[in-house]
């Protein structure tokens, strides 16, 4: 017999009546005082009878994961973050290519397929350039500094194929914007260390609150307006008197949250009560 157990425990089921508990599956939401986190079960048929009517019911499912993004959207059923921002997670390849077919200002990038690739690569782009994982890495992990052939060959036994090749920008900084519903809630700088290239936070990078410029923000806005993304914090820097967008991360830290001051389950419970998201 289920027991029930307070909204934010991995199955938690609300007391209030179906039709009004907020319903979650992944872990984002874990401890929000208004949210029944179900967690994210492999088989729907391992949900329990009144969790299964809760997914039903719910206006909208929040954080469904990848998988049941797809799902829920085909039988009508909305969620948050956005089943379009959910296609782009982790992708660098599909973020580009929505770049290119928005005409949205990014640095030169191509992807590179197949045996030739390494020899393409330096038919297009002169040392030095940058090289990333284009799936499936974040925090600054799956990116390289590419100075020789040497580099590029240790880039080539990470990375066999597809090759994600972008322009080197001389840039020692770049902007996160943190955008959640239809709002940035938080826009802060990240400074790169001493010798190296990355500003990511994870890698050494430091947190300014330094006013972000109104053209900066004004682009994250667009940006992700433009893709549909409604979760998602979007990089951008500054160079040659443009401001370019980098990449967009839909699983991005908290760290400038907490930089900030800002609680970040206080700040989500009061945008779901508020129906913003």
């Amino acid at each position: 017999m289920r027991t029930s157990i307070r909204p934010g425990s991995p199955s938690a089921l609300s007391s209030s009546p179906v039709s009004r508990t907020v319903v979650a599956l992944e872990s984002r939401l874990k401890g929000c005082a208004n949210v029944a986190t179900l967690g994210v079960r492999p088989n729907f048929s391992d949900y329990g009878p009144e969790e299964t009517e809760m997914i039903r019911k719910a206006d909208t499912v929040y954080y469904p994961a990848t998988f049941y993004a797809d799902l829920l959207d085909a039988m009508g059923k909305r969620t948050f973050p956005s089943y379009h921002t959910y296609k782009c997670v982790m992708d660098k390849i599909k973020q580009t290519a929505l770049f290119d077919l928005l005409d949205l200002p990014h640095p030169r990038t191509r992807v590179f397929y197949g045996r030739r690739w390494f020899s393409n690569v330096l038919a297009r782009f002169d040392y030095p350039f940058i090289a990333k994982i284009p799936r499936g890495s974040a925090m600054g992990r799956g990116v390289f500094l590419i100075r020789n052939r040497a580099d590029l060959e240790a880039y080539a036994q990470k990375n066999p194929s597809p090759a994600y090749i972008q322009e080197r920008l001389s840039i020692d900084r770049d902007i996160r914007a943190v955008i959640i519903g239809r709002e940035i809630v938080l826009a802060y700088w990240r400074l790169a260390p001493a010798g190296d290239f990355r500003s990511n936070v994870s890698a050494g990078g430091r947190i300014s609150l330094d006013p972000v410029p109104r053209a900066a923000r004004d682009l994250a806005l667009h940006c992700a307006e433009a893709c549909g993304w409604d979760d998602v914090g979007i990089d951008i820097c500054r160079h040659d008197g443009r401001y370019l967008i980098l990449e967009a991360n839909m699983k991005y830290g908290k760290e400038g949250f907490r930089a900030a001051g800002i609680d970040y389950l206080h700040l989500m419970e009061g945008l779901i009560r508020d129906g913003k998201i």
